[in-house]
């Protein structure tokens, strides 16, 4: 779950279960009660007709967690992504950085830092779509050290520089319209 609406989906589905005393936040769910086998597969086909998928395993709900603290920061919290990652990360998951790197890369095959950056260059491009902000208050938005850096990251990752980019952004938005 990356999204409001994902939350307010999976918390539907958990009313129609009539499952109540539960919370659910980005990525998770905590129920106060253990759910029976029937309850647990219900709940399991539920999710999967959403898209979602039921994980269990400690290691899968370490890296899920990872993913959608990073998602929240990045996408969420426009005026406090000023942080040191790997400290965050750490102070949030109680776990030491070099384990959780090992692992989110065992499991995801690509490193914590290049998800960030994926990450960040998603979050570049809504901005650049919006408007609202220039280019040089994006980088700062996102913890680039400049405008410089923000674009070399953006050509590496999309091909495209961020005026390019939003170039054609605009006449495919044109052409629909």
């Amino acid at each position: 779950m990356v999204c409001s609406r994902c939350i307010m989906a999976v918390e539907s589905v958990l009313l129609s279960m009539e499952l109540v005393d539960f919370k659910v936040a980005l990525g998770e769910v905590n129920l106060k009660n253990e759910l029976s086998s029937t309850q647990r597969l219900q709940l399991q086909n539920e999710l999967l007709r959403l898209g979602f998928a039921l994980i269990d395993d400690k290691k899968s709900m370490t890296i899920e967690r990872t993913k959608n603290l990073l998602i929240d920061l990045i996408q969420n919290r426009n005026n406090n992504i000023h942080v040191n990652y790997s400290q965050f990360l750490s102070k949030e998951l109680g776990l030491d950085y070099s384990y959780l790197s090992n692992l989110f890369s065992s499991i995801e095959n690509i490193t914590i830092e290049k998800y960030i950056i994926l990450q960040k260059i998603e979050r570049v491009k809504e901005l650049m779509m919006y408007d609202e902000y220039s280019l040089n208050q994006i980088a700062d938005l996102l913890n680039y050290s400049s405008v410089q850096a923000l674009s070399g990251q953006f050509k590496k990752i999309t091909g495209f520089s961020p005026a390019y980019y939003k170039k054609l952004k605009e006449n495919k938005r044109k052409a629909l319209g």
